[in-house]
């Protein structure tokens, strides 16, 4: 006769399975004395690096002749700044194309009467003056907008020390809760560091008024004035007191 044992199997294997969801019941449990909060550092930064982008707009009849018009200037005006910054350093300054847009006019009739197009360069870098004074030799190109910004050097640098005084703060704070509360101390859980970097938007310069002041503004620098925004490093998580 032969005996068949499978319900005695079956029988342990759900025995070990209630047994290891019990075991990872425990494991999640939540840990108690848990604290959460945050630490903050931030710090008022000038603003070194410029962006400028310039813009030609052409229309026509045809889009291939609107279209080869619109390249014919851009590489003229790409040889040039090319030229104008031969030798200086990449981070100080530098060249390269932008936006290519081409799209149709329509008329009463909805249809098609014309095309129009067109094609940016953006000149940046931190070495502002070299900038401006590239910008404003380009005269068959306007300025549409100017902005500044932090360089990713000096982004990294002043990031790196406010993580650190972040992360002080956040350790202080630790230490002072678990002696407010008449704990021996605490343990790191999960933490989180963030950057936020308010007050460095581009400043949007209008088409039409800086088409008008071409004239008067050919071969000279743009006038500008660095800004200042708050770069802001924030440590937040959990820490759990120990008694």
């Amino acid at each position: 006769m032969t005996l068949f044992r499978r319900p005695a199997v079956r029988q342990l294997t759900t025995a070990c399975l209630l047994a290891a969801a019990a075991c990872g019941a425990q494991a999640e449990a939540p840990r108690q004395n848990t604290v959460n909060f945050s630490a903050t550092a931030h710090r008022e930064v000038v603003q070194d690096e410029l962006t400028v982008v310039l813009e030609a707009v052409k229309d026509g009849s045809q889009a291939a002749d609107v279209q080869a018009e619109l390249k014919r200037v851009l590489e003229a005006a790409l040889t040039e700044a090319r030229a104008l910054i031969k030798g200086a350093a990449p981070e100080a300054v530098s060249v390269q194309t932008g936006g290519f847009n081409l799209y149709p006019r329509y008329g009463n009739n909805s249809r098609i009467t014309g095309w129009q197009g067109s094609a940016q360069l953006v000149i940046s870098g931190t070495d502002a003056g070299k900038v401006s004074t590239v910008s404003g030799k380009l005269n068959q190109l306007n300025v549409t907008q100017v902005r500044y910004g932090l360089s990713r050097a000096l982004r990294e640098q002043h990031e790196a020390s406010l993580t650190t005084e972040a992360i002080r703060q956040f350790r202080a704070r630790a230490g002072q809760l678990a002696t407010d509360f008449g704990m021996k101390g605490y343990t790191l859980g999960a933490v989180s560091v963030s950057s936020t970097d308010a007050g460095f938007e581009g400043r949007p310069v209008p088409m039409m008024a800086m088409a008008k002041a071409a004239a008067p503004m050919a071969d000279a620098a743009l006038p500008l004035a660095p800004g200042r925004g708050t770069l802001t490093i924030t440590v937040a998580g959990d820490v759990f007191l120990t008694p």
